[in-house]
């Protein structure tokens, strides 16, 4: 008798045959089972929800308060010419529909401070956190308050201004080094008493100081910096790589003693 695992088939509902191929039913059962929170959805975050809703996983909440703008055509999942000036949850929210069907999914199309993300974290028991914010300070309340609840986390740092990917790496926060975003996530946590880590997919090349303009008027932005197509979305990719592995427990989830990988 031929294993029904090594039949290809192309109906609808083995969709995710070659996964399970990959990891075998008790790693996607546990996946199915697995409620995933990805809050922001630009560069990194779409693709990072969008990997890890392909994976399998059962129940997700995604947030984000902004709409598709042109300027972010070049780099983000949602953003195509006929999407300027619509939310971006509601595009990924449909992708993500379209994508598997029986997704338990929550949208929530508005921009988080403490008090709401706060609530956000409270609502529901999440099996891991995706922090793919890119301005400061809901992004230190975010990592503050998933840490305090004792949620895993996997925060993405600054993808701007780099160009090669082979510099992306992944450890825990302590280990970051050459990184301008991570060094002051780190110096804030301090002050919040904040000891735990957390994983942090980032890239110690340097940023050239050409490619930051200073911004005024926009939602809590102070700097827009040069951005090619590639870098966010292979942060995401690399920031689903660490919920799908941490969940299932894979070779090469969580993290070395020392360094980075």
């Amino acid at each position: 008798m031929t294993d029904s695992r090594n039949r290809e088939k192309d109906d609808g509902d083995n969709w995710l045959g070659r996964f399970d191929l990959l990891v075998g039913e008790e790693k996607l059962d546990k996946l199915k089972r697995s409620n995933v929170l990805v809050v922001g959805l630009g560069g990194v975050g779409a693709y990072a929800a969008e990997n890890i809703c392909r994976a399998g996983v059962g129940q997700m909440t995604i947030a984000d308060g902004d709409v598709v703008r042109p300027g972010n055509i070049n780099r983000q999942l949602p953003a195509l010419h006929s999407t300027v000036g619509m939310e971006k949850a509601t595009l990924m929210a449909r992708r993500l529909a379209d994508i598997n069907p029986s997704l338990r999914l929550r949208v929530v199309s508005r921009f988080l401070k403490d008090e709401s993300l706060n609530e956000l974290v409270a609502s529901e028991k999440y099996d891991y956190v995706v922090d793919a914010i890119d301005t400061l300070s809901p992004k230190i309340f975010l990592i503050y308050r998933a840490l305090s609840a004792g949620l895993p986390l996997v925060s993405s740092m600054g993808a701007g201004g780099k160009l090669d990917p082979s510099q992306v790496k992944v450890c825990d926060i302590a280990n970051t080094y050459n990184c301008r975003l991570a060094f002051i996530l780190r110096k804030r946590l301090r002050r919040l008493g904040v000891s735990r880590g957390f994983t942090a997919v980032f890239s110690p090349e340097q940023v050239d100081k050409k490619t930051v303009i200073a911004v005024s008027g926009e939602q809590n932005k102070k700097t827009t910096v040069g951005t090619v197509s590639y870098m966010p979305p292979l942060f995401g990719c690399y920031c689903a790589s660490v919920v799908i592995r941490d969940l299932i427990s894979m070779p090469g989830s969580g993290l070395p003693d020392e360094g980075c990988f």
